[in-house]
């Protein structure tokens, strides 16, 4: 959104709490930089591995099935068969980026329907993550999908950068 302010800059969210807020802009803001960044890549340059880097393919699906591994976790569950299978196969080449964009967007969705859901009440109620059951909070969860997002976001834009660069 070339013409607008960063999503955290654009006013609140209606209906959603100031602390809720947050993880929202940072999705946002992953789905706009993810489109822009990608937007010269051929799905071959989506799955190169520049000096052996992970490819921004996996990076974009990486980031929408982790934020919706953890939202499980947020939301008290246990993760399934299916999320585990997702799991093993994010480093599998081949999507387009439409293809990787669509399950970006399908899996942040998910998210952010159940974040919009969330009583700011809550957000210090403990939580459990994993087979070892890690503790944390509904808030701890909700900053790790938005800062673990953001960190996969900057990843892919490295890796698109490098593989955009085509030198004579």
């Amino acid at each position: 959104m070339a013409n607008q302010p960063e999503p955290w800059l654009r006013g609140p969210l209606e209906g959603v709490d100031a602390f809720i807020a947050p993880l929202l802009y940072s999705l946002e803001q992953a789905r706009e930089d993810i489109a822009a960044h990608t937007a010269h890549l051929t799905t071959e340059q989506l799955w190169e591995r520049p000096n052996g880097a992970a490819p921004a393919g996996f990076h974009i699906r990486h980031l929408a099935r982790a934020a919706d591994r953890l939202m499980t976790y947020l939301e008290g569950g246990q993760l399934s068969a299916e999320q585990m299978a997702a799991l093993r196969s994010e480093m599998e080449p081949g999507a387009t980026r439409e293809e990787l964009l669509e399950e970006m967007a399908a899996l942040l969705d998910r998210v952010e329907s159940a974040a919009r859901a969330i009583d700011a009440a809550s957000l210090t109620e403990p939580r459990k993550v994993g087979r070892k059951e890690l503790p944390t909070t509904v808030i701890g969860l909700l900053v790790h999908i938005a800062e673990h997002t953001q960190r996969h976001v900057g990843q892919a834009i490295t890796t698109a950068r490098l593989t955009g660069i085509r030198l004579p």
